[in-house]
C-alpha cells in the first residue's frame, strides 16, 4: 500500500507485460481527478476538458482536439469525417484500423480497407502507397483516405521517421486524400527518435494519441485535426455514442500524463523502452526463442515459442498459449498474438526490478 492508502501497483506481486493499458492512476493523477472542475461535455462546458484538448492540439501543431473514450473510436471517427461512404481506406495489412477495431469501418462509415504490405516493420512505402491509390474511373472504388500508424502494434512496435512520414503526407497531397495518422504510441516513437512529436505528425490531417497506454492515464485518447474538422468529428462522436457528461474527472489525469511530456518529462517512456531491449536481449539468449533484439525499438517485443522451448523438436500448434500460461503460473502475464507468437509490453509499473524478475521466470521456464 502507498503512504495515503491507496493501492500501489508497484507492490502487485505479479509481473503485467500484456499491455501498457494496465497502469493504474498515481497519485497525482488521483488528487487532480478529485479536485477536478467540471461541466456537461456534450454542451462543451467542461473546463478540465476544454483544457486538456487545448493542451493536446498545441503539442501535436494542430489547431483543436477531442476528447475521445478510446483510440479506436478516435480512428474512426477521423475514418468517417475524412472518407465517403463506399471508399476505401488504404492501410497497411498488420495496422490497428483492419486489424483490431472490429471491421467498424465498414460497419459504421461503409468503408472499404485497401491494404498496403509494409516492411518488415510495418513501415509503409511512399510508392506502394501511391501505387494503391484508384485511378478515377467509373467502374472502380474510389481511394478516400489513407491511415498511417507509428508506433506499429503487430510489428513490434517500430517506428517510422520523420521523412517517411513526410513521404507519406507528400503522396496524399498529390491525390487529394486526407491522410490519418493513428499514433497512439506516438510519444513513444518521439521518444525513441529524439525528435518533437510535432515532427512526426506534421502534414496529417488529424492525428488520433492514447493517454492511457504509455502516458499512464486511466482512460482516454485524444483526436486532434483541424477547426472544422474537430466541428464535424464533435457530431460523429455523438452519433457513434461517444457523448460525455462530467467527464473533467478523466480528463484531469490525461492532463497529468500530457504534461509529463509536454514538459519533457517523458524519461518513463525512455526507461519503458530500455527495459523492453533488455528483456528482449535476455529472451533471445534462451533456446527455442526466435527473437531479434536489434529490432526492439520501444516498449514493445514479439517473439515466436518453437518445440525447442518446450525440448520438443517436432513443430506442433499452441506453443504461445502454452508458453503464456506457464509463465502465468509463476505470476507473469503475457499476450500471445499468434499460435506461435507471444507480445510482451513493458510501461511505467513494471519498473527494472520485474522486468528482471520476468526475465527470471522465463530462464526457469526454458530450463
Amino acid at each position: 500500500m502507498s503512504a495515503d492508502g491507496r493501492h500501489d501497483p508497484h507492490d502487485d506481486p505479479r509481473v503485467d507485460l500484456r499491455s501498457d493499458t494496465v497502469t493504474r492512476p498515481d497519485a497525482e493523477m488521483r488528487r487532480a481527478m478529485a479536485a477536478a472542475e467540471v461541466g456537461d461535455d456534450v454542451f462543451s462546458e467542461d473546463p478540465t476538458v476544454r483544457r486538456l484538448e487545448e493542451e493536446a492540439a498545441q503539442l501535436v501543431g494542430h489547431d483543436a482536439a477531442l476528447f475521445m473514450p478510446t483510440g479506436t473510436m478516435g480512428n474512426q471517427v477521423a475514418l468517417n469525417v475524412h472518407a465517403p461512404r463506399a471508399s476505401e481506406v488504404i492501410c497497411e495489412a498488420r495496422c490497428h484500423v483492419l486489424n483490431y477495431e472490429m471491421g467498424a469501418m465498414a460497419q459504421l462509415s461503409g468503408l472499404l480497407p485497401r491494404v498496403v504490405h509494409g516492411d518488415a516493420g510495418g513501415r509503409l512505402e511512399p510508392a506502394a502507397v501511391e501505387a494503391a491509390v484508384r485511378p478515377d474511373v467509373s467502374y472502380l472504388t474510389r481511394s478516400g483516405a489513407i491511415a498511417v500508424e507509428n508506433t506499429h502494434n503487430m510489428a513490434g512496435g517500430t517506428v517510422s521517421r520523420p521523412e517517411r512520414m513526410a513521404a507519406l503526407v507528400a503522396v496524399a497531397r498529390r491525390h487529394g486524400l486526407p491522410i490519418h495518422l493513428d499514433g497512439a504510441r506516438v510519444f513513444n516513437a518521439a521518444v525513441a527518435l529524439g525528435v518533437a512529436p510535432r515532427q512526426l505528425t506534421a502534414g496529417f490531417d488529424s492525428v488520433m494519441f492514447s493517454l492511457s497506454k504509455g502516458l499512464g492515464a486511466p482512460v482516454g485518447s485524444m483526436l486532434c485535426g483541424g477547426a472544422e474538422f474537430i466541428a464535424e468529428a464533435r457530431r460523429v462522436r455523438k452519433m457513434f455514442g461517444g457523448g460525455m457528461r462530467q467527464v473533467g474527472v478523466l480528463a484531469a489525469a490525461g492532463r497529468v500524463a500530457l504534461a509529463a511530456v509536454a514538459d519533457g518529462g517523458a524519461g518513463h517512456l525512455a526507461a519503458d523502452h530500455e527495459n523492453a531491449r533488455w528483456l528482449a536481449g535476455e529472451l533471445a539468449a534462451l533456446p527455442g526463442i526466435e527473437l531479434d533484439a536489434a529490432t526492439v525499438e520501444t516498449n514493445i517485443l514479439i517473439f515466436r515459442v518453437t518445440p525447442a522451448f518446450f525440448g520438443g523438436a517436432e513443430p506442433q500448434p499452441g506453443t504461445a498459449a502454452a508458453f503464456v500460461a506457464a509463465a502465468a503460473q509463476q505470476d507473469v502475464l503475457a499476450v500471445p498474438i499468434s499460435p506461435t507468437d507471444v507480445r510482451l509490453v513493458t510501461h511505467r509499473d513494471v519498473p527494472r526490478p520485474k522486468v528482471e524478475r520476468a526475465a527470471a521466470v522465463f530462464r526457469r521456464l526454458a530450463a
